[in-house]
């Protein structure tokens, strides 16, 4: 095992995890569709299980795991450098790494005519 650990943090070996969630209650699952300021169309899943709500969202490549946390108005999410806020539907996507911290502004895509 401790080799397998040593090869994947020198990324030799591809390495994948999943996590299971056992929710017990009730709980929801959204997935929302985005269109942001210079970014290809994306999805977000959103997971509603309370204490836990979670979106995961595709950056640079990856899908990151965003917790929701403390916020005035609408719903904040963060996942590391990353900030994802939305309100209605309007979203921002925040590296809040950046300099400048510049959100990316973003709507929900439907399908309706």
């Amino acid at each position: 095992m401790e080799a397998l650990a040593t090869a994947a943090m020198m990324q030799n070996v591809d390495v994948s995890a999943q996590v299971v969630l056992e929710l017990a209650g009730n709980f929801e699952r959204n997935v929302v569709h985005y269109q942001c300021e210079g970014l290809e169309p994306f999805s977000v899943d959103f997971i509603n299980a309370e204490p836990n709500f979670l979106a995961i969202v595709p950056v640079g490549g990856k899908k990151l795991v965003f917790v929701n946390v403390m916020s005035g108005s609408g719903a904040r999410y963060a996942a590391g450098q990353y900030e994802f806020w939305t309100k209605g539907s309007d979203a921002t996507l925040t590296d809040l790494q950046a300099d400048p911290q510049t959100p990316v502004n973003c709507g929900e895509v439907t399908n309706t005519p």
